[in-house]
């Protein structure tokens, strides 16, 4: 044996210690990388997730009203005003929170609102809307949820600003708050209250 044997280490057994220390700092680096994307996701505002619809027309559709109202939705119902357009249901909790909200808004006559009714038993939405009271002008029941697919909605509630043109203006999801409708909403219906002034003859 050399002096150059002594020195000079295992190949073979360097390279299981590589392995070994790659098999040990994978699943490091694996948790590292997922607890970064958690932090960024908690750190994140669900309700300014953008639409892939924003901007364009509200997709056609044609729903009948909620038993007991009489008005339905359809698409051609949101053109030549803005209005909002609030999904909802009487299973969900997150829309008791918002609904005193529009019961206010509706009473202020400040924008038209209608009502998308996701997923629900006709009783039970009829129940829901005779006692905490109906805020919206039209309702449209989307029994099997197929219209509010169409409309990308991921949960209820989620709440759409939709122009004059009958282009999705804007996208809020979970509950309006007084602060979101007062900072974001209602500015931004007046801006484009304005804006359709403006293109008027």
């Amino acid at each position: 044996m050399t002096i150059g044997d002594i020195a000079r280490p295992d190949a073979p057994s360097a390279s299981r210690g590589k392995r070994r220390r790659l098999a040990v700092l994978l699943p490091v680096i694996a948790f590292a990388g997922l607890a970064i994307m958690l932090a960024w996701g908690l750190t994140r505002n669900a309700a300014e997730i953008p639409s892939a619809l924003i901007g364009k027309a509200v997709p056609e559709f044609s729903l009948p009203p909620v038993q007991g109202r009489a008005l339905g939705l359809s698409s051609g119902d949101l053109r030549g005003e803005i209005s909002l357009v609030n999904v909802f249901a009487s299973w969900c909790v997150a829309c008791r929170e918002e609904h005193p909200v529009f019961m206010r808004l509706a009473a202020s006559k400040t924008v038209s609102l209608h009502g998308l009714n996701y997923k629900d038993q006709p009783d039970d939405a009829a129940k829901w809307l005779d006692t905490m009271g109906d805020p919206y002008t039209r309702t449209g029941a989307d029994l099997n949820g197929r219209v509010a697919i169409d409309w990308g909605v991921y949960g209820v509630p989620e709440t759409f600003v939709v122009g004059a043109d009958g282009r999705i203006a804007y996208k809020h999801i979970g509950a309006v708050t007084e602060q979101a409708l007062n900072e974001t909403i209602l500015p931004l219906v007046e801006r484009l209250s304005a804006e359709a002034k403006e293109r008027q003859p």
